[in-house]
């Protein structure tokens, strides 16, 4: 069986480079999600301060990002169960 050792030895120099570059890529990447998350945050938290609810801005942005006639199956979906537990 080859070890770890082995194979970082077998691997050539441009395919390490290249490994190294993506690597580099997806750490710059991350530090940019943890940057806009960040900054998203700070908007909820300005919008709180105008006394929108934060709760219902998340779901308004969950629900926009689906189209209209699966959020209107949904929606009937969410009525017909209410009616069913409800009555």
């Amino acid at each position: 069986m080859i070890t770890d050792e082995q194979r970082a030895e077998s691997m050539g120099e441009t395919t390490r480079e290249k490994l190294k570059q993506f690597i580099a890529r997806i750490e710059r990447l991350e530090a940019e999600k943890t940057e806009l998350a960040a900054d998203i945050r700070e908007v909820y938290a300005e919008s709180k301060t105008f006394g929108f609810d934060t709760k219902i801005l998340r779901k308004t942005i969950a629900l926009r990002k689906i189209e209209a006639s699966e959020r209107a199956e949904q929606e009937a979906l969410v009525e017909l169960y209410l009616d069913a537990v409800e009555g």
